[in-house]
């Protein structure tokens, strides 16, 4: 038994964690919000983030933030463009000026050979909930995931009919997409 500790303690002196820091520039993160009506869609600007790997170049953990600043529309153009970016960075909806950053932190990861179920904590507008979701990590240095996100979990309410009744067509539903892809 003292032995099996002592080579058990060994072993974990051994055993390495690498940090691998996301490549900010060619990472992208877009999102896809949608209504009765139809859909609107966009990208938001990675800050920084990091995966972290065992010695075996299996995902361990992980963490990234998103700034909020540069949340963009896509499908729009022109005056009709700023006008919703505008709305989405409003308390309305993201609170950019008081919640100018957004937050995934990997707390559990299941699986390996680069097919993995993460679950982590996501904080938007300072509320963090977990959510769980699949992510690829493949061999050229890249992972992709998408999560499916509820924004009422994260006080944002506008025309949802979770909290608001008679909004007919002009309803957006609770759930948004991030479609998240990181170089590292």
């Amino acid at each position: 038994m003292k032995s099996t500790l002592i080579l058990a303690m060994a072993f974990a002196a051994f055993s390495f964690t690498t940090v691998k820091n996301v490549d900010v520039i060619n990472s992208d993160i877009t999102w896809v919000g949608k209504k009765v009506t139809g859909q609107h869609d966009g990208k938001i600007t990675l800050k920084e983030g990091s995966l972290k790997f065992n010695d075996n170049d299996q995902l361990i953990g992980g963490s990234f933030i998103m700034d909020m600043t540069t949340l963009t529309v896509e499908d729009l153009e022109g005056e009709s463009k700023g006008k919703l970016e505008g709305h989405l960075k409003s308390d309305d909806f993201f609170s950019v000026a008081k919640h100018n950053t957004s937050k995934f932190v990997i707390t559990k990861v299941e699986g390996k050979n680069g097919k993995y179920k993460v679950t982590g904590d996501l904080t938007i507008k300072g509320i963090s909930f977990p959510n769980t979701f699949d992510m690829t990590v493949t061999d050229n240095n890249t992972a992709s995931a998408q999560l499916k996100v509820d924004r009422t979990k994260y006080d944002i309410k506008f025309r949802s009919t979770s909290f608001f009744e008679g909004l007919a067509d002009k309803a957006i539903y609770d759930d948004f997409d991030l479609n998240v892809n990181l170089k590292f």
